[in-house]
């Protein structure tokens, strides 16, 4: 195996540790949490230009790679969902925004299954496909930023109001970029569909 593989496995590892971290509740666990996640999420940037620069892309990276962005951002939707438990109006449209991420998220793998077993070639991420995740690992990352700098700085409770937000305001563009981005790519795929098999 590889060394951009290895790290992907690694961030595939990270995430229910990740989870662990931000949803039990110790002194500064949401500081922990940003740490793993943002180490978590560099792995994803460096897997991805070692194998480019030195020729490391596989089919099984590609499969793998799209799946450990998947795992991790979907155990941070999850969680927000249980930290915002207690603010209903930001607790369904996080609900809503995971399941539009997870409804994406299992249509753009089946269809790859179907291109696959249809004789076609694994299909990388396209733009839109890394602008999704790039969005979602800025929005996750804003919003554990924010907990935990109120972790430290008790004082910043004061301004729960704008920092949810500006939080909620990120998920969506996620959310919506979630969307385009899988369309984009059943666009891109329907060659390979044929609901008469």
């Amino acid at each position: 195996m590889n060394t951009p593989n290895k790290l992907t496995l690694a961030r595939m590892i990270a995430t229910p540790v990740f989870m662990v971290i931000m949803l039990f509740a110790f002194p500064y666990h949401y500081v922990a949490a940003l740490l793993i996640f943002v180490a978590a999420s560099l792995t994803d940037l460096i897997d991805g230009k070692l194998a480019r620069k030195y020729n490391l892309i596989t089919d099984f990276g590609k499969f793998l790679d799209p799946l450990a962005d998947k795992m991790l951002t979907t155990a941070a939707y999850l969680g927000f969902i249980f930290v915002y438990a207690d603010k209903p109006v930001y607790c369904w449209q996080i609900t809503a925004i995971t399941f539009v991420v997870l409804f994406r998220e299992f249509a753009v793998s089946s269809i790859r299954l179907v291109v696959v077993s249809s004789g076609g070639k694994v299909i990388a991420a396209n733009m839109w496909g890394k602008a999704k995740t790039v969005s979602q690992m800025v929005g996750i990352s804003t919003a554990l930023t924010v907990f935990a700098a109120k972790d430290v700085f008790r004082c910043l409770s004061n301004f729960d109001c704008i920092f949810d937000i500006v939080i909620i305001t990120l998920f969506w563009v996620s959310a919506v970029l979630c969307i385009i981005s899988g369309i984009i790519y059943l666009s891109g795929s329907k060659e390979y569909i044929n609901s008469s098999k």
